[in-house]
């Protein structure tokens, strides 16, 4: 959930208390020294306002700048939140570097409960270890000026959408890898690199979820979450609540999701006709994933509430394309109500709902072969079991990688072993296609 400073920008609740607070411990320590932000920020290599936005309770995740203040001003590590030196040391400078943010190691803890796929690639290890804490791989050396980066974070949004997850994998860690670099050596647009980053983030943790790999999934939000609050965008801070919403979810805290939409959708509504359609685009994804949490968890309610107000943001904004910068549209909207009546156990209500949109152009892949995958799961819970193979057939042609995830694959397994009798050839062959085990 996200809150709006004094001069408009965005923060996590529990980051503007704590950041209140630090940012009191800086000005006395200045004040007591008789030390203008002015030359606080000149001894350190800064601008002023650096010292007056950490002064303000801005910016104080950068645990690089926290320790040079620390040490400017003589303020025990322990006021701003940092371990001392001699605990730091003790953790190995080599694994945990001291820019590190603290909610990463928070994020790194969360990814060893939960264990890897049973058969990682060397891609998606790739994947994992430039999300890990250190410094990661070596920047790929491909052009990174700002407009090129700004393409390929566009390029790797249409391999998801387009469910190329084997290409994603490949080129994301790249990305990633050349991002963070730029990040750290930037001294200008900072907060739109930070943006950037965020979304490639986002992207991999949205990757990870798909493939049932939660524990990295937490790891790469958290990074998301940092990189986001670093933007200072709305946009990107709403992009990386969604994905952290999915997260709570997946992991069955649903009411929690709820929550963390919920207060962050209070703080974006409003005054539609004058937000652009990016904002409006990210305000609407997040009302989504609101419905699939609320709807996973058994709360009609919520879950009425919150797609009432997507097809209201929806009125407003209709971005179609699979290469748009989100993919927000009345179909989206349509599409999350079926699934939302299939979570809720209204299978009928579903495939009815369902229907036209069988019939209704859809440019992204990744929504076509939502739509006839959650079709199959209404029809298998009718124990029609040779038009949810249908339904899953059509899913494959829209989208082949997409079929294969653990998801989809459970229920293909789970109809295969309701058929005893081997009544449909056609499911079982499909079974065996997308390595589903009964």
């Amino acid at each position: 959930m996200i809150g709006c400073s004094e001069r408009g920008q965005w923060q996590m609740p529990e980051t503007q208390h704590e950041g209140r607070r630090v940012g009191e411990v800086i000005r006395k320590a200045r004040v007591l020294r008789r030390r203008s932000q002015k030359d606080v920020a000149t001894a350190l290599g800064y601008h002023q306002s650096k010292v007056s936005r950490l002064e303000n309770g801005r910016g104080t995740g950068d645990i690089a700048v926290l320790r040079a203040l620390a040490e400017e001003l003589g303020i025990p590590p322990g006021q701003l939140g940092l371990a001392s030196e001699a605990d730091a040391s003790a953790v190995g400078p080599d694994t945990v570097p001291a820019h590190m943010h603290r909610r990463t190691f928070l994020a790194a803890g969360l990814a060893a409960l939960t264990p890897p796929p049973a058969t990682p690639t060397p891609a998606h290890d790739d994947l994992v270890q430039v999300l890990l804490p250190g410094p990661g791989p070596s920047p790929t050396g491909v052009p990174s000026d700002p407009t090129a980066l700004r393409e390929r974070v566009g390029a790797v949004r249409r391999l998801f959408y387009t469910c190329d997850y084997t290409t994603l994998e490949r080129v994301l860690p790249g990305l990633i890898a050349d991002l963070r670099q730029a990040v750290s050596d930037a001294v200008t647009d900072t907060c739109a690199l930070s943006g950037m980053l965020a979304t490639a983030y986002q992207t991999a943790t949205s990757l990870l979820l798909k493939q049932h790999d939660q524990g990295n999934a937490w790891l790469a939000v958290g990074r998301a979450m940092a990189e986001a609050e670093r933007s200072g965008d709305p946009v990107i801070l709403a992009s990386s609540v969604r994905v952290q919403a999915h997260v709570l979810a997946r992991e069955k805290h649903a009411a929690q999701a709820v929550t963390v939409v919920r207060c962050t959708a209070d703080q974006l509504a409003g005054s539609y006709d004058r937000r652009s359609p990016k904002f409006l685009a990210a305000l609407g994804l997040l009302l989504l994933r609101g419905v699939t949490a609320a709807s996973g968890g058994g709360d009609r309610a919520a879950c009425g509430t919150f797609l009432a107000e997507a097809k209201e943001v929806a009125r407003y904004v209709c971005l179609e394309r699979p290469d748009a910068w989100a993919n927000f549209s009345p179909t989206n909207v349509a599409l999350h109500e079926v699934s939302a009546l299939v979570a809720l156990g209204d299978t009928g209500r579903a495939l009815q709902a369902a229907r036209p949109l069988m019939h209704r152009p859809i440019p992204v892949p990744e929504r076509r072969a939502a739509l006839w995958v959650e079709a199959a799961r209404a029809y298998s819970r009718q124990d029609r079991l040779a038009d949810a193979c249908r339904a899953l057939q059509v899913a494959e042609s829209c989208a082949a990688q997409d079929v294969r995830r653990p998801a989809v694959r459970d229920l293909v397994a789970d109809m295969a072993a309701r058929d005893r009798r081997r009544t449909l050839p056609q499911l079982h062959e499909f079974s065996r296609r997308v390595g589903a085990t009964a």
